[in-house]
């Protein structure tokens, strides 16, 4: 990458490590974002956005240190992150259906 092309590498450099300081600091962000909620639906997006950012921080690092193998991790780890944010939601929407029910079963047996 801008190897014919004097100071193209050190511009790339410069680039690349910027995105990843400023992704280290969303994804911090988006963690307290994810324990202090106060939903659980804010913290499944937080969560989600974070295997995002993680993500991309993976695809940046596999162009900066020219390794290929961390492109094939990055979609491996894109599965996983959608199979989990997947999981999750289906868990809440499980708990959010009994309460809603069981309040309608006090509110109906009054």
């Amino acid at each position: 990458m801008g190897k014919g092309i004097p100071g193209l590498e050190t511009a790339y450099h410069v680039l690349f490590t910027g995105a990843l300081i400023f992704l280290a600091i969303m994804v911090v962000l988006c963690l307290i974002r994810a324990i202090i909620g106060p939903r659980v639906a804010d913290r499944i997006v937080a969560v989600n956005m974070m295997g995002t950012m993680v993500m991309v921080i993976i695809a940046i690092l596999a162009l900066m240190l020219e390794e290929g193998y961390l492109a094939d991790i990055c979609l491996i780890y894109a599965m996983l992150s959608f199979l989990a944010v997947i999981v999750l939601t289906r868990v809440y929407m499980g708990v959010y259906r009994e309460k809603k029910e069981k309040e309608e079963r006090r509110n109906g047996g009054d």
